[in-house]
This record gives structure tokens, C-alpha cells and sequence, in this order.
């Protein structure tokens, strides 16, 4: 989610040009970019929930961003908290 908002913020600065550049000087795809800046689209409450999930020192991250893409695509905010929900649950 970080990243998501520290690459918008490069992009509106003019710091790069576009997602294209970033995926460039990140050594992914655009696709992934695009991945990542589609989380860009949660509802400002599950940005800031991601954003303070607890570090994990050890084993797998409860959530992770695939589990996070379905959400991100639905547009109705509040079909995004019901399937936040079940995914913190």
C-alpha cells in the first residue's frame, strides 16, 4: 500500500513519467505496477488499515496482495469492507 502511494506521488510530482518508467526502474512489468497501483482504488478506511497492520516477524503475512486484488476491483466501497472483513477475519 506504500509503495502504491509513494508511486503516485512520483508520478504526480514528475519525478517519473509514467507507470511505464516506474516499471522500468524497478525491474518488474507493468502489469505488476499495475497490480500494485490498483490498490490505489480500496476504500480509504482499508488503505489506512493495510497501511497499520502490525509487522510480521515471522512466517507468512496474513495479508497479502493477491488476497487483495479481487477487492480493489469491485468500484462499491462497501462490497469492498464486507470482503475486507472475511479477509482479516
Amino acid at each position: 500500500m506504500a509503495l502504491a502511494i509513494r508511486f503516485e506521488r512520483l508520478v504526480r510530482d514528475g519525478e517519473v513519467a509514467d507507470y511505464a518508467d516506474l516499471a522500468r526502474l524497478g525491474y518488474v512489468t507493468r502489469a505488476r505496477v499495475t497490480q500494485i497501483m490498483n490498490l490505489l482504488n480500496l476504500a480509504p478506511d482499508i488503505q489506512e488499515a493495510i497501511l497499520f497492520l502490525p509487522p510480521v516477524d515471522s512466517g507468512r503475512d496474513p495479508v497479502i496482495e493477491r488476497d487483495l486484488r479481487p477487492i480493489a476491483a469491485i468500484a462499491n466501497w462497501r462490497k469492498q469492507r464486507a470482503l475486507w472483513s472475511q479477509v482479516v477475519a
